[in-house]
């Protein structure tokens, strides 16, 4: 359907490739939303900008707009907070140092975990190499991917269950800006912040509201609420808040390719709030035919 905006929908604005913790290259992932019947998408690797070169082309190629994006990493108290990012300047400095602040953090707390299932498991971490590209944000799916590869566990999800799980004693953290940082960082960069199934267990794992709304002071521009991690407790109050504060609300899939179950174009999001995207972004541009 045309939208008369310049993009088409439907919108998933939430995918990952191979440069993250998905399991396809950026052109497949295009060439797989598309055959999903998706025409308007971003790509969202962890922490990485690594995947536009290759996604750019290959969603023109298919008639599709691509929205430059990225799941920049976050920490607020115990909680992992997922901030999506589109339409940012990819070559910000600040937000650059970050995100290698981050990967690089990333690397080192990969390397720790492998170390710690070793001692109980045949495992190294040229397993774990083995299962990344070049460039890519290595992470606990590419041990989990090593794990299934070992014959340790069955898949994914398995090792997420067992061996990887924070019970059985190999888990690290690693390093990642609060939100107010985080959110900071992709405003200054001219990008739109939108956080991430922000409610994946209910209200106690959702950020406390009064800072959801100092974040949303900040220039926080709404929420992923149509995400199947998202509790419809959760979703409710994201929505009374996104209401009062005439946010962005958006519906994704978060793809992965083999790496989840998640499908493309399972949510989606309307073409009103895409246009409210693109019009608040001043970093960089979607990508049209």
């Amino acid at each position: 359907m045309t939208s008369g905006r310049g993009f088409h929908g439907p919108a998933d604005l939430h995918l990952h490739s191979t440069y993250s913790d998905g399991t396809e290259p950026p052109a497949d992932v295009m060439r797989s939303v598309h055959s999903a019947g998706l025409r308007t998408v971003a790509l969202t690797d962890h922490d990485t900008t690594a995947g536009w070169a290759e996604a750019a082309p290959a969603a023109v190629s298919l008639g599709m707009t691509l929205l430059p994006g990225m799941e920049l990493s976050a920490q607020h108290g115990w909680r992992s907070v997922h901030l999506l990012a589109y339409l940012f300047d990819p070559e910000d400095a600040a937000l650059l140092a970050e995100t290698t602040r981050i990967r690089e953090d990333r690397m080192g707390r990969a390397e720790r975990i492998v170390a710690n299932i070793g001692r109980d498991y045949d495992l190294t971490w040229d397993d774990v190499l083995a299962q990344t590209t070049a460039d890519a944000t290595v992470g606990r799916p590419h041990i989990a991917d090593a794990l299934v590869a070992r014959g340790i566990v069955a898949d994914r999800s398995a090792a997420f269950a067992t061996v990887l799980h924070p019970r059985q004693g190999y888990y690290e953290s690693h390093y990642a800006p609060d939100p107010v940082t985080a959110v900071d960082l992709v405003v200054a960069a001219g990008g739109v912040p939108i956080i991430a199934h922000p409610t994946p267990a209910g209200r106690d794992r959702m950020m406390p509201v009064p800072v959801l709304e100092e974040l949303i002071a900040h220039g926080l521009a709404g929420f992923e609420i149509d995400h199947r991690e998202n509790t419809e407790a959760g979703k409710k109050v994201l929505r009374d808040l996104a209401r009062r504060h005439d946010l962005i609300v958006t519906g994704s899939s978060d793809y992965h390719g083999a790496g989840k179950p998640n499908r493309p174009g399972e949510n989606t999001t309307s073409e009103e709030m895409v246009a409210r995207i693109i019009e608040r972004a001043h970093g960089s541009a979607p990508v049209s035919p």
